[in-house]
């Protein structure tokens, strides 16, 4: 027996040890068997109890570290390994139960937790908004629960006691290392496997014969929920003593309001709103100092005489500056107060947070085309969210960054494609949304018009004409910087009253062309026809004739 003064749930867990340990020494009756299942049963609620008691702790220390986390944070993160060393520690029990289980009933893993487990959902003690699933095992419903060659077997002849009994000394150890030397004797850890054990006969035994031999499935399922039972007293004696070594007392808090801390003050349409409501306590009659860096992650003391200084009033500083820079932005500070020692205290913060520019969209609903074969700029955003954090795609053709406009988009659409949707998602709280998407209608580039020495028709002089010396294919109010190619055209003029034609390649007059307009007369009519160009996208244009007088 421990050699201190036990309480009252040591008492407890200690009693109903001390009944499974008589009823290991008498024959399995059905009753017998029962009584193992009620024992069972009442370790796995306090167990439940225990869950939850734990879980308070951590809140309170959440609280506390939201306060002060300067003088909590050490502590803290103290408990949240004590957390996490008797997660696994539990998670390892469990593992060890369910395999005992399934090497009794010789079936595979699926078929165990078919047939003799549920899931339920129970808060994480540490986070208590996240939940994680746990698998109770259903003893009642086990056929082999009064057997026991199969656990003597694993437990005792392939070494899964002595395997157990290593994890738990260790984890022991781990639990004793986070409680400072001086404060160790505060707490009287259980889970000892150094202490004397006696068989029926009086026998000297280890504690993996003790626990483990000759017992049935039944018991053995017992005792390891007794062990995580031990576990999470463990666990509940640490975390609280850890708490108890942070002063509550240094600060003399005179006014207290509520605050409400949103994980985000933009929400998405379908998303949820969270927040945390807390009670926040203050000194009204200190007046902390704030540094603050502006586009800093972290605070650096040495920076300090560069950050601005803002100085607080009725125990809060009010931070207030211009927005002018857009996406996301960033800074880090210090705030500095006096104790009531008289010594300065230092807390480190930092904050991150997101500018739009103002956002107005308008939508032309006739004019949503894409062009063939050009690239048609595109530019996509989301209220709230940064450009960065944006990631578009389209149904048919292609979306690239545009690398003369960050940011911002072009899509590409090859030929034969009549529609196409563009679609885009965003980043937000650390997932890809789908943000919606839109139809356009995609074109061919219209044809452009050809000109020579910018005419279509009317009077030119000759002189202007032989130095124009070619049609030129001109895209009239058409924004996209593209061009198209001459091929072909033909010139016709009449001459002695007979009707002279001339053929050219490419858009340049050619020699026999230029003789013809150097002879001609005043009034005489040149005819530009046929006039034959290549597009961007490939496709062949024939273009409106040009008709010109000699003046």
């Amino acid at each position: 027996m421990a050699g201190y003064k036990e309480t009252p749930r040591q008492k407890m867990i200690a009693m109903m040890y001390l009944v499974l340990t008589a009823l290991l020494a008498l024959n399995v009756s059905k009753e017998i068997l029962d009584a193992f299942l009620v024992v069972n049963e009442s370790m796995i609620t306090a167990n439940e109890i225990v869950h939850k008691k734990v879980g308070t702790v951590y809140q309170q220390f959440a609280q506390q570290d939201v306060m002060n986390h300067e003088k909590v944070g050490e502590h803290f993160e103290k408990a949240k390994l004590a957390r996490e060393y008797s997660e696994k520690m539990i998670d390892y029990l469990e593992y060890v139960k369910f395999t005992v289980v399934k090497e009794c009933e010789r079936k595979d893993s699926l078929t165990v937790l078919e047939k003799y487990y549920t899931v339920e959902k129970v808060p994480d003690p540490l986070y208590p908004q996240k939940s994680k699933n746990k698998f109770l095992l259903n003893l009642k419903e086990v056929p082999s629960k009064d057997k026991y060659d199969q656990t003597t077997n694993y437990f005792i002849n392939r070494k899964h006691a002595t395997i157990l009994k290593d994890r738990l000394d260790y984890y022991r150890s781990q639990m004793e290392e986070l409680i400072p030397e001086e404060y160790r004797s505060r707490v009287k850890l259980g889970l000892r496997t150094d202490e004397e054990y006696e068989d029926a006969d009086g026998a000297s035994q280890t504690w993996e014969m003790h626990h483990f031999y000759h017992t049935i499935l039944a018991a053995e399922i017992t005792i390891l929920n007794k062990l995580i039972a031990e576990v999470q007293t463990t666990e509940f004696d640490v975390v609280s003593e850890l708490f108890n070594e942070i002063s509550l007392t240094d600060f003399k808090f005179e006014a207290v309001t509520a605050k409400i801390i949103p994980k985000t003050n933009y929400i998405i349409k379908g998303q949820k709103y969270e927040a945390e409501v807390l009670v926040a306590a203050y000194d009204d009659k200190a007046n902390p100092d704030v540094y603050i860096m502006q586009g800093a992650s972290e605070f650096n003391l040495s920076n300090k005489d560069r950050a601005q200084k803002w100085e607080g009033e009725g125990g809060i500083v009010k931070l207030e500056w211009n927005a002018n820079s857009e996406g996301p932005q960033r800074f880090a500070g210090i705030i500095e107060i006096t104790n009531p020692e008289g010594e300065l205290e230092q807390h480190y913060f930092s904050h991150e947070y997101i500018v739009a520019p103002p956002s107005l969209t308008v939508a032309a609903k006739k004019m949503n085309v894409f062009y063939r074969a050009v690239d048609n700029p595109v530019s996509i955003s989301v209220p709230g969210i940064a450009k960065n954090m944006i990631r578009p795609s389209i149904s048919e053709g292609e979306i690239v960054a545009d690398p003369d406009a960050p940011g911002d988009w072009l899509v590409r659409i090859t030929a034969g494609v009549s529609s196409t949707i563009v679609s885009a998602q965003a980043q937000y709280e650390g997932q890809w949304m789908d943000m919606g998407s839109f139809e356009f209608r995609v074109k061919r580039v219209p044809d452009p018009v050809a000109k020579i020495a910018g005419k279509v028709d009317g009077t030119i002089n000759r002189n202007e004409l032989l130095g124009a010396n070619a049609i030129i294919p001109v895209m009239e109010d058409f924004e996209f910087d593209l061009n198209f190619i001459v091929t072909s055209f033909a010139m016709g003029t009449i001459i002695n009253g007979d009707w002279v034609p001339k053929r050219a390649s490419g858009n340049r007059f050619t020699s026999e062309m230029q003789d013809i307009i150097r002879s001609s007369r005043r009034g005489q009519k040149f005819f530009f026809e046929n006039i034959q160009a290549q597009g961007p996208d490939g496709t062949r244009r024939t273009l409106s004739p040009v008709n010109l007088t000699i003046d």
